[in-house]
């Protein structure tokens, strides 16, 4: 049996996710349990975290296993990903070592690595998971690559919560984009339009400009999720048009992927854009709709304090989420009759 890794919802079938999203309510009215007793997970974080590694130690710890958090480059060696090349840089040892001798010792791993934001095409690739995927004997884990599939699985659990029904089609959702002062990762973005379209949503894209328009390999994925779940996706720059009689909005800051890795061109393009914050009166507009942000969000950029503050917002049932949606991943890779080879 080949391993089965954790890299991207698209990767798992609509009944997967179910199942996954079923485990994760288990867990939340039972945070204790014995799935993981005996096996321990490495977290490998290339990149800053706070919820992310808050809930998977403390996931790991409530299933009964182990959780080791590694930062390559400061209290880990740092990694070099490229193959037949010459080591005189920085990296002191390669993937292909780290992976299988990580593999050796623990069942599980989880990464962490943001895009350079150098070239798109190059960063699109999404390197690093899919080396260690590559080189790796036991399940992976993506804790936000180009995707944030974790995420994705909170974000949809949050909203099954708040409706009342794990049915979500014929929804009308706005994936909205937002002002930032820095060019920011498209992960949450991508994923938050995957799993939107996977759930039968009528989905609206609102970004400012066709440059802010996503990835065209997310938003192929978007069009045949809608297509196979009965929801739909359309592009929209025009914000009352978009927030009218919308049933959940979620908003997030993304680069433009035609200035990846030319931050001053974009700069002064999207400061122009600085009325996209969600605000009380953009959310008058929806039926009224529920908000939501990945976090961490600055406040009065993205988001109005009155809009953070009120009942509508469910961010911080979102972020709840992740803990327990990430014990149902672990659980059921560890789970699989070939995973698991750490001694």
């Amino acid at each position: 049996m080949t391993t089965r890794h954790f890299l991207s919802t698209q990767d798992w079938s609509r009944a997967d996710l179910d199942a996954l999203l079923a485990q994760a309510a288990v867990f939340k009215r039972h945070k204790l349990g014995r799935e993981l007793a005996g096996k321990s997970i490495a977290l490998l974080f290339f990149n800053p975290s706070m919820r992310t590694r808050t809930s998977f130690e403390l996931g790991a710890f409530q299933l009964g296993g182990h959780a080791i958090v590694l930062q390559p480059g400061k209290d880990a060696w740092p990694v070099e990903f490229e193959v037949g090349t010459m080591m005189d840089g920085e990296a002191e040892e390669h993937i292909a070592e780290v992976a299988r001798v990580l593999s050796r010792y623990v069942d599980l791993i989880g990464v962490r690595a943001f895009p350079k934001f150098l070239d798109w095409q190059v960063d699109r690739q999404d390197r690093i998971v899919a080396a260690f995927a590559r080189h790796a004997t036991v399940p992976i884990i993506n804790m936000e690559t180009i995707t944030h599939p974790c995420q994705e699985l909170a974000h949809i659990l949050a909203l099954q919560e708040h409706f009342g029904s794990r049915d979500l089609r014929g929804k009308k959702y706005v994936l909205t984009w937002t002002y930032h002062p820095k060019p920011l990762n498209t992960a949450v973005a991508n994923s938050a339009l995957q799993i939107a379209t996977r759930f039968g949503m009528d989905v609206t894209l609102l970004c400012p400009t066709p440059e802010y328009v996503l990835d065209e390999r997310y938003m192929e994925f978007g069009r045949r999720n809608a297509a196979e779940n009965g929801g739909s996706l359309r592009v929209s720059h025009n914000i009352g048009e978009a927030y009218r009689g919308a049933q959940a909005i979620y908003a997030k800051s993304w680069g433009a992927l035609p200035y990846f890795g030319r931050w001053e061109e974009e700069k002064p393009v999207r400061e122009k854009y600085r009325n996209f914050i969600v605000d009380e009166a953009k959310m008058a507009l929806t039926d009224n709709g529920v908000f939501s942000h990945c976090l961490p969000l600055r406040r009065n950029i993205k988001a109005t304090d009155a809009v953070m503050d009120s009942a509508a917002c469910i961010a911080i049932d979102e972020a709840e989420n992740r803990l327990h949606v990430q014990k149902a991943v672990m659980a059921a890779l560890v789970a699989q009759p070939e995973a698991g080879n750490g001694q």
